[in-house]
């Protein structure tokens, strides 16, 4: 999932190192026919309308309570003492996740079945507070869709080389734990070619006066810090360790396949990690690969049909992150 809607420039020419996640070809063995799902993961016709009806209501309750959550976690830590800010600063970062995981929903268009309001409150509501255009990120973001690692993937950067060694994967952590992976992402995105194109001019100064009225509010409530140190701080540092650590669990070291399993990892769910790294349902990513159109209540019905039809197997499917993110590091490459 790209979490700036801005692709990472890659040069074809320097043959990237792919492929040195893929699983074995009996792990990869094709499920059976079920009433649920086809041998290649596909649901079933009757089964695919059932998992793609869009709960309206709930997703506009869940985004309410989003809010409530990170106004919560901003009284505590203004209200508490300086105690509560390193908590809250934590709490904040995984707010950055879930504000990414619904605008993710909202460009796919499954937040809600009027295309309208779903495009207004991605952007507005769930984009432009992560200084995220769901626009230009639906445009890349599909391109990753419709052929993981093909000619047009825009993150095949974030994804090559892997297993690389646990050196190397620590230095691109501390990269983004101490702010340079943001702040570059930053300087790519407000670039001055980009506001000479009137489109983009248009985007960035909508997604400046939201952060305008974030500003004016933090000053507001006379604590002005609140802005910078629990917003801006944790989008720059802790959010990109966790982006990219769940980044590469999606698609870290596979290739390009019609095999879905070729192309995304899957990795069983536990509340710890649902919690902090994959919330929304975001981490059944084998799930919404085999059909993007399902909406995210969906996907653990959907991954629990492939895992009764043998498509996921425990031997295909990692039993945390942490087990993930070990292989991900056993290379030698730096």
């Amino acid at each position: 999932m790209v979490s700036n809607g801005a692709s990472v420039a890659f040069d074809s020419s320097r043959a990237p190192r792919l492929g040195g996640m893929v699983s074995n070809d009996r792990v990869l063995a094709p499920g059976e026919s079920t009433d649920l799902v086809q041998p290649d993961g596909r649901p079933t016709p009757t089964f695919r309308a059932d998992l793609r009806r869009i709960a309206n209501g709930r997703n506009a309750l869940t985004i309410a309570l989003l809010y409530a959550q990170t106004m919560l976690i901003i009284w505590a830590a203004t209200s508490l003492g300086w105690w509560a800010w390193l908590p809250a600063f934590v709490l904040m970062a995984r707010a950055h996740a879930q504000f990414a995981a619904l605008m993710h929903e909202a460009a796919h268009r499954l937040l809600f079945s009027n295309r309208r309001w779903n495009d207004l409150v991605g952007r507005w509501l769930l984009g432009y507070p992560g200084l995220v255009s769901v626009d230009a990120y639906r445009r890349v973001h599909m391109a990753h869709h419709r052929r993981e690692f093909g000619p047009e993937e825009p993150d095949i950067p974030l994804y090559q080389g892997y297993p690389i060694s646990p050196d190397s994967l620590r230095r691109k952590l501390l990269r983004d734990a101490t702010g340079r992976t943001g702040l570059r992402l930053l300087r790519s995105q407000f670039a001055l070619a980009r506001w000479r194109d009137q489109r983009q001019r248009r985007t960035l100064t909508q997604m400046l006066s939201v952060h305008g009225v974030l500003i004016a509010a933090s000053f507001a409530a006379g604590v002005p810090l609140v802005y910078p140190v629990l917003w801006i701080l944790p989008f720059l540092t802790l959010w990109r360790v966790i982006n990219r650590l769940r980044s590469i669990a999606e698609h870290g070291g596979l290739i390009a396949s019609p095999d879905r399993r070729v192309t995304t990892h899957s990795v069983r769910q536990h509340l710890v990690s649902r919690f902090f790294m994959a919330p929304y349902q975001l981490g059944y990513h084998l799930a919404h690969h085999v059909d993007a159109g399902v909406p995210f209540r969906s996907l653990p019905r959907y991954h629990r049909a492939l895992e009764s039809s043998g498509y996921v197997s425990d031997d295909y499917q990692y039993r945390s992150y942490w087990a993930l993110w070990t292989a991900l590091s056993s290379g030698t490459s730096n």
